[in-house]
């Protein structure tokens, strides 16, 4: 069936109660196809069926700026958590990377990537900070509020910030509540093993999906004495098994795996219902992640050695820079042309006369 959202306000048919309506709306986000028509809106939802008739309903609810879009391109199907499910089971690998602002969520949009990941590793390579710790909640919401703009089709992760999720198990609860909230995130990410296992035990009670995250937790680098390979050894490897597992049963939909040796990574996973993302874990993992600064070659401090280069960006960025620092100081740019607008027919004489005037 077809509901069509007109500017004006209209009243609900009266066979329909507003919470029939509200349990349909639901699928927007999953059914949204939006065209803009005669200042229209028109969402397509399954059909609700009454006194075994099919109706069609007009209503004043109004849809969200989040699931707008200018673009005029076919729009993709939202990914769920059970489309990466889905993938899993099949073997497919899923693709996943970070974003952290609207240009980047577009890319990531456009590119296809299954899954989205706002990470704190933005406070690095967007903030410019030498660790991801002085990250906030508020620093997180804001970033994946724009993020959520531009990728309106991967599923939405979040990573609650250092601070955010060890103080106590309530703390952790209403921050990941204020991510969903606030942030408009799917899910969350949580660094640490079993001693979080308890917390993540506690926000999944409330129905928030938690994705997991053991070896190097880079929240935690200090005490790992700095961004290091983790699981070198049988007995390390058998301690991240434990942490895995210990996730999984507190009810964690995934682990991310990240700097560990392949074989670790590849056993890991294979011991596990879940599925895994590897990040300098491997190929054998359920699918992999990496941070979209890395990949495109925009972050100037580093490059980890399991992340591969797909473009020098920084480059193309600054020497467009030099070109347009150099079009200024020559007069080139703006072209009269080209990147000027023009008075009305006549109306340029008239100014000259009027500045000659000013002139006597």
């Amino acid at each position: 069936m077809s509901l069509v959202f007109n500017n004006s306000q209209t009243k609900l048919s009266s066979y329909l109660t507003q919470k029939i309506i509200n349990s349909q709306i639901t699928n927007i986000k999953r059914n949204i196809n939006l065209t803009s028509r005669n200042n229209s809106i028109k969402v397509n939802l399954p059909s609700i069926k009454l006194n075994n008739e099919k109706k069609i309903l007009s209503t004043n609810l109004s849809v969200s700026k989040r699931f707008n879009s200018s673009s005029k391109e076919k729009g993709r199907k939202k990914v769920t958590l059970n489309t990466l499910n889905s993938l899993y089971k099949k073997g497919e690998p899923i693709t996943m990377l970070t974003a952290h602002d609207y240009p980047s969520g577009l890319f990531v949009e456009k590119a296809g990537i299954d899954s989205c990941l706002i990470g704190d590793s933005l406070g690095m390579v967007t903030l410019g900070y030498n660790s991801t710790n002085p990250v906030t909640m508020d620093d997180m919401i804001s970033h994946c509020k724009a993020v959520c703009r531009g990728a309106k089709s991967p599923f939405i992760i979040c990573d609650m910030p250092f601070g955010s999720y060890e103080a106590s198990t309530e703390d952790a609860v209403r921050n990941a509540v204020r991510l969903i909230a606030e942030g408009n995130a799917e899910a969350v990410k949580l660094e640490g093993g079993k001693e979080i296992a308890e917390t993540i035990r506690a926000i999944t009670k409330v129905g928030i999906p938690v994705l997991g995250h053991i070896g190097l937790t880079p929240q935690r680098q200090s005490s790992l004495g700095g961004f290091r390979v983790q699981g070198k050894t049988v007995e390390d490897a058998k301690s991240l098994l434990e942490d895995a597992l210990a996730l999984q049963d507190a009810g964690c939909f995934g682990i991310t795996l990240e700097a560990m040796p392949r074989e670790v990574a590849s056993f890991i996973t294979s011991q596990l219902n879940i599925l895994t993302i590897g990040i300098g874990a491997g190929n054998g993992c359920s699918g992999q992640v990496l941070v979209q600064q890395d990949m495109l070659g925009s972050f100037d401090k580093f490059v980890p050695k399991f992340c591969k280069v797909y473009a020098d960006v920084s480059g193309i960025a600054i020497n467009a820079i030099k070109n347009y620092v150099k079009d200024v100081k020559e007069r080139t740019f703006p072209n009269n042309e080209k990147n000027c607008y023009k008075m009305k027919s006549g109306e340029d004489k008239k100014l000259e006369e009027y500045i000659k005037s000013l002139k006597k």
